[in-house]
């Protein structure tokens, strides 16, 4: 699958330390959406299932989960669940984000999916909204998005106690980048001062 970035052990994708992978391409295309360098489905670069079970496997002791996100995750849904599998079968938890509704999710007919729904602690579906911009509730950034608890993994007090943050790092290049929630405008004021 193709995948824009992993982040092996973050505070700012849920609660705990996660293993955080942001999969390439969505065709949501979402006005106002922060993260457009992941729409090509072209961009990021090949890495398996396989793979990314092997680099969770070496931090899964400092781990409390894993957070799919993008992108679109449930375009992936095949490969993620079985990531997912694994994840769940070390008794950690999962949360995967997605565009789609719920409702559309349980109506597809694809293996991938539904593996991928079953092996889910809390997915957060729906479309960023601009107009229905929001940083009041944890992780997400409009007002429509919705969280459902479908493991017992992560409980809704969990969520409701976490508090959005962002964390910034450089790679070897001297680029930021930056993963969380939060006012997303006001942080990218920070960085343009940084960088000048």
């Amino acid at each position: 699958m193709r995948v824009n970035r992993i982040v092996e052990k973050t505070f700012a994708e849920g609660p705990g330390c996660r293993f955080c992978i942001w999969v390439q391409g969505c065709n949501h295309n979402c006005e106002g959406c922060f993260a457009t360098e992941l729409w090509d489905y072209e961009k990021g670069y090949e890495i398996s299932a396989h793979e990314i079970i092997n680099r969770f496997q070496l931090v899964e002791d400092e781990l409390d989960g894993i957070t799919f996100l993008g992108g679109e995750p449930f375009d992936k849904a095949s490969e993620l669940s079985e990531v997912a599998k694994y994840v769940k079968s070390v008794q950690k938890n999962v949360i995967t984000f997605t565009g789609y509704s719920y409702a559309e999710l349980k109506g597809r007919d694809d293996i991938g999916t539904k593996a991928l729904l079953e092996n889910t602690d809390l997915l957060i579906d729906g479309e960023f909204v601009k107009e229905k911009t929001d940083y009041s509730r944890p992780l997400v950034g409009s007002s429509n998005q919705k969280f459902y608890y479908l493991g017992d993994g992560i409980s809704k007090s969990q969520i409701e106690n976490y508090k959005n943050r962002f964390e910034l790092r450089y790679d070897e290049h001297g680029t930021i980048h930056f993963n969380g929630m939060g006012n997303v405008e006001k942080l990218k004021e920070l960085i343009d001062k940084i960088k000048n």
